[in-house]
């Protein structure tokens, strides 16, 4: 059995006269956790924009479950999480559940009425990220890692293959981003879930990811966790194109 979730093959993609990246082949099978990282505009994000059918690629191939990007149906397979706890209303009149519940609408349907087997698997979902006891409390009272946890069982509904995240850790106080990638990890090794997370927090998740790939316009390095942590930092800093070093729980990127 073929267990390939992401296929890209020379992938590249430019705005306008605008260059974002070049010749990006890469691949990511079932139960793999990989830890995209790389400096600003490096095209990260494009690159995940690409695989979310968001973006269409200047040139190149990309296959979702071993099936052409351009037909493939089945969304609910892959979960997807933002930045939203940075940028998310406060105001919003809604309760963690229905938060969740909503994450059901792409495959139920949009006027649908949620059932009790819905409600239960938003429930556990919620379970899943430890975050039951906050349910029937409004989205808004939440802090910004709590949130995000929400956000995370939301897509976890749906009951995806593949988790993609965009920089999830950005608004949450530093104290509990540990305690959040561990939460990533356990549904990487426990559920089987693989996901792909975009973030500059390079050794906290490096640790935790079973592989790595740098980015920066093209694919610098791609790899298992275990070849990626024998690189020289200086290779690394010239990928970022300025100096990084690499420290245990902390990683100071150095401008001169």
């Amino acid at each position: 059995m073929d267990n390939t979730i992401i296929q890209l093959e020379d992938v590249s993609f430019s705005y306008e006269h605008s260059s974002v990246l070049e010749h990006i082949s890469f691949r990511v099978n079932k139960g793999e956790f990989w830890a995209l990282i790389g400096p600003n505009g490096s095209g990260k994000s494009t690159l995940l924009k690409i695989v979310l059918g968001l973006l269409k690629p200047s040139e190149g191939q990309v296959k979702l479950f071993n099936t052409d990007l351009d037909i493939f149906k089945q969304r609910e397979r892959i979960g997807f999480v933002s930045q939203k706890a940075n940028s998310f209303n406060s105001g919003f009149p809604a309760t963690v559940l229905e938060v969740v519940r909503s994450g059901l609408t792409r495959k139920k349907g949009l006027f649908k009425r949620f059932t009790k087997k819905d409600e239960d698997r938003a429930m556990y979902a919620l379970g899943i990220v430890g975050m039951e006891p906050f349910a029937y409390q409004s989205i808004g009272e939440l802090s910004g890692g709590q949130q995000q946890r929400v956000f995370i069982a939301r897509a976890l509904v749906s009951k995806p293959d593949l988790l993609i995240m965009d920089e999830p850790t950005v608004g949450i106080d530093q104290q509990n981003v540990a305690s959040f990638y561990s939460m990533l990890n356990t549904l990487n090794r426990e559920y089987g879930i693989a996901i792909v997370l975009v973030t500059h927090e390079i050794d906290l998740v490096t640790d935790l990811a079973t592989h790595v790939a740098c980015l920066n316009r093209s694919m610098h390095f791609h790899g298992v966790q275990s070849d990626y942590k024998k690189l020289d930092d200086v290779d690394i800093s010239k990928w970022y194109g300025h100096p990084v070093r690499r420290v245990h729980q902390q990683t100071s990127e150095v401008t001169e």
